[in-house]
């Protein structure tokens, strides 16, 4: 049995880490969930939240945005909008981001522009999370 799987994510820049990692955690639509090898095949959303890759032991944690994900029993591919190591977040950038949506959510908004505030919302509060609570 294999004790390794292959995790991609993409972003529309391009591919943020490509590895052969232990496990991962990812922020499902119906909450958390852990990915090992030889997994059943899944495909679900993905919302924005942490991703919590373990390989060799140590783990490593990104700040993601809504996305899809594809499981396979030996590959995990994600497609999301923002994918950001946790260690590589600028913190007066994403607070500065969370402070415009909110503003921008107080003007009288098209729902369109409400959607695209709240999804501005939700990236920047996943990377202040990610940031502030887990990796000081």
């Amino acid at each position: 049995m294999a004790s390794t799987l292959k995790l991609e994510i993409i972003t529309p820049e391009g591919p943020v880490y490509v590895e052969d990692v232990e496990m991962v955690t990812l922020p499902g639509i119906a909450g958390q969930f852990g990915v090992y090898p030889q997994h059943l095949p899944l495909m679900t959303q993905m919302v924005p939240g942490e991703i919590i890759v373990r390989k060799e032991g140590r783990d490593t944690f990104f700040a993601t945005g809504a996305g899809l994900i594809e499981v396979t029993a030996a590959r995990v591919s994600i497609l999301t909008d923002l994918a950001v190591q946790a260690d590589k977040i600028d913190e007066a950038k994403a607070e500065e981001a969370r402070q415009r949506a909110e503003a921008r959510l107080r003007e009288k908004l098209s729902d369109e522009e409400v959607a695209t505030a709240n999804a501005a919302l939700a990236r920047s509060l996943a990377q202040l999370n990610v940031k502030r609570h887990f990796h000081r």
